[in-house]
């Protein structure tokens, strides 16, 4: 089966213009519907104006919208896989677990505690070379986010899209989120294995000491990072809101790092605790203790050859921009008095 990719995935944030430009569109229709209304009847001046069509302009806006999103995807550059080849490299296989709770927006580090996070394992992922890395995501829940994958790129591409709204249940549940990495494992790995569990540890739920001893006793590494201050901070409704979350009596909920229960979780699991702050996560400390551990070979299947599929996409984005000056703004002169199924309504 093909494999398929974008090589430049960052383009896609190009995407970000089109909401704009449907504004601005629906913004000047308005505006153009107004000043005409200022003239007199809409009736009256559509007498006037026979040739004047209100759906055409409509229907090149949507053409010009398909022609830019054909165009940004050909920048995308996407591609198939067409030839598999067997590869071989001696790494080590590491989870992330990742804290996404409502208490991971607090800004005592900033720009918030999951935004610094996200970079820091971002940083990290730019660093590994042979190693595998996957991604769980927990709050009173645990997912999956991202499987064990030896594709750095794919697994920079989950970590944008992580909120604190992916899990929808709430609650701090460092134990499940342990459990989960474990499982999370390739199943014929027997190399080296570690799970870094990032979170600020607050309203834990469950036995995280007991399960970092588990993952111990089959020889898989558990590690702490402490997201936040000791003193706390307040944690927004939205982001960049000045309203804060309550509790039932009105005051303002404080979410403080727990260090005492994530260094008993790193020392249960034979690793090690690190607190970040705003210089600093502690990932790049962590990945110099992985670098140590003990580097197994693994074999993994990979397309090593892509052939681009950009240029079916340029084509579509010509013939759409050729389709949009070939449709006028105004009504056919040799058209308008066509009649479909007999209506004697005229085409717009």
């Amino acid at each position: 089966m093909d494999s398929f990719r974008f090589a430049h995935p960052e383009y896609f944030y190009i995407f970000l213009v089109l909401p704009a430009l449907v504004f601005l569109f629906l913004f000047g229709r308005i505006l153009r519907a107004r000043k005409l209304k200022s003239f007199g009847e809409m009736e009256l001046l559509e007498q006037l104006m026979p040739s004047i069509s209100t759906g055409r302009p409509i229907i090149k806006f949507v053409v010009w919208l398909l022609a830019i999103t054909c165009l940004i995807t050909a920048l995308a550059q996407p591609q198939f896989g067409s030839k598999l080849t067997l590869t071989k490299r001696k790494g080590v296989e590491l989870i992330i677990a990742l804290d996404v709770s409502n208490s991971m927006k607090a800004q005592d580090i900033k720009p918030n505690r999951l935004e610094r996070a996200k970079r820091a394992i971002a940083k990290l992922t730019d660093r590994l070379k042979n190693d595998k890395i996957g991604l769980v995501v927990f709050a009173g829940q645990a997912y999956v986010q991202l499987p064990i994958t030896a594709d750095y790129a794919s697994a920079k591409l989950f970590l944008e899209s992580i909120t604190t709204d992916i899990v929808p249940v709430q609650g701090t549940a460092i134990g499940a989120s342990i459990e989960m990495a474990m499982k999370s494992f390739s199943p014929n790995f027997t190399g080296s294995k570690a799970i870094i569990v990032i979170t600020d540890g607050e309203n834990h739920e469950d036995d995280a000491v007991g399960m970092a001893k588990k993952a111990q006793e089959k020889g898989i590494v558990v590690h702490t990072i402490g997201m936040g201050l000791p003193q706390g901070a307040p944690i927004p409704l939205t982001e960049g809101s000045s309203d804060f979350l309550k509790d039932k009596s009105g005051s303002i909920v404080v979410t403080k790092l727990d260090e005492p229960m994530l260094t008993q979780i790193a020392e249960a699991g034979g690793g090690s605790y690190i607190r970040a702050n705003n210089a600093e996560v502690g990932l790049n400390n962590l990945f110099n203790e992985i670098e140590k551990m003990q580097k197994t070979e693994m074999e993994s299947r990979e397309y090593s050859e892509y052939n681009d599929q950009f240029p079916l996409f340029l084509g579509l984005a010509f013939f759409l921009i050729l389709a949009d000056f070939l449709i006028l703004d105004r009504k056919n002169k040799w058209l308008k008095n066509f009649r479909l199924f007999g209506t004697n309504k005229q085409q717009s």
